[in-house]
């Protein structure tokens, strides 16, 4: 669960500054903040470590967590979407590591993100289908690139009626829905008892009767949970997976899937990954600091025993200029998605969706 905010001492006028977008504090005496795309050292300090660690850790303790000797990390989010993540000595060997990835206030809707260049209006319709749709999703890319951002955004076109359960391990996600279930993991006690895992949450969430299940950062042996949900009539799955494409992420969830201990051959693991993800929604964040949706993939299925990728939309950089990336998200399909015709049915897409502007 989320919190109202602590205290943030020399840090206030930080988070106050609409233009920082992160805030990254390398031991007491070292605070740097992302600023248009570019990390600039700040004048704010802290007097000693005990002083940092006064600030950040009543960050954890008022949402039941900790930080310590045995648990020396850890990551909490605050109510108004910042995330905290925590590294301390003995992991962090010159002080502790505190880092703030604000929430940005100025994306309210999918149409600012459409008008930043994160991605175009035919990309923003054919991932909207994809939501009313209720097609399986992943949002994949690396740390900050944009993916929390955009599912955000694009949950405002949930229907109103679904029962939507969130699993993460800091609540980042906040959705409108009246029917909206929000879980978090729970790390062990001094005694090793009472922690709680992304795998444990989502198996239970089978049984809460939910219409789409989030799962915000899939990287272990939960994925073979996430499957199963979507392979027993969960649709409308959305799972967050780091990455660096969407081969990439096929090659990852392979490799979560191993990390199951189930034993399941990689042939085997091929078929559940074709036969239950259906786009792959790729973001990167370019030279200049800015976002972009780099992919909109298909996983089309399986051939001569490789999972079938299948690019409906491709970001094409032209050039720099002004230190800007100038480019645009364009479609690139080899083959229309198996889906299409379903969406067209129910008059979700128009025909000209794929046809390049």
């Amino acid at each position: 669960m989320a919190t109202a905010r602590p205290s943030l001492g020399p840090l206030q006028k930080l988070m106050d500054d609409p233009a920082v977008s992160e805030i990254m504090i390398n031991g007491p005496k070292k605070v740097f903040v992302e600023k248009n795309g570019k990390n600039v050292l700040t004048d704010v300090t802290f007097s000693d470590e005990e002083d940092l660690l006064k600030t950040v850790e009543p960050f954890f303790t008022a949402v039941g967590k900790r930080i310590g000797k045995d648990i020396p990390y850890g990551d909490v989010c605050l109510e108004d979407g910042t995330r905290v993540n925590v590294m301390k000595d003995p992991v962090s060997r010159f002080g502790t590591a505190v880092t703030f990835r604000k929430f940005s206030k100025q994306i309210n809707t999918l149409q600012n993100l459409i008008e930043n260049g994160t991605l175009t209006q035919k990309a923003a319709d054919f991932l909207i289908a994809c939501i009313k749709g209720k097609v399986n999703m992943i949002f994949s890319g690396g740390t900050a690139t944009g993916k929390t951002t955009l599912l955000q955004m694009l949950s405002n076109y949930f229907d109103p009626s679904d029962r939507v359960v969130t699993i993460e391990d800091a609540a980042e996600l906040r959705f409108t829905q009246e029917n909206y279930v929000s879980m978090e993991t729970r790390t062990a006690d001094e005694n090793g008892k009472g922690g709680v895992t992304l795998k444990d949450l989502i198996a239970n969430s089978l049984r809460m009767t939910p219409d789409r299940i989030i799962i915000g950062e899939v990287r272990g042996e939960e994925a073979i949970n996430m499957f199963q949900a979507m392979a027993t009539g969960h649709s409308g799955t959305i799972g967050v997976v780091h990455g660096n494409s969407p081969k990439d992420v096929i090659a990852r969830l392979e490799t979560m899937i191993l990390m199951s201990g189930m034993n399941i051959p990689i042939s085997e693991s091929r078929k559940v990954i074709a036969s239950t993800i259906n786009v792959i929604v790729h973001l990167e964040r370019m030279q200049d600091g800015t976002r972009k949706v780099a992919y909109i993939t298909e996983v089309r299925g399986l051939d001569s025993g490789e999972v079938m990728l299948n690019d409906l939309f491709t970001f094409i950089f032209e050039r720099v200029e002004n230190e800007k990336v100038i480019g645009k998200l364009k479609p690139t399909i080899k083959y229309y998605p198996l889906f299409f015709q379903r969406f067209q049915k129910f008059g979700l897409l128009a025909n000209d969706i794929f046809v390049s502007e």
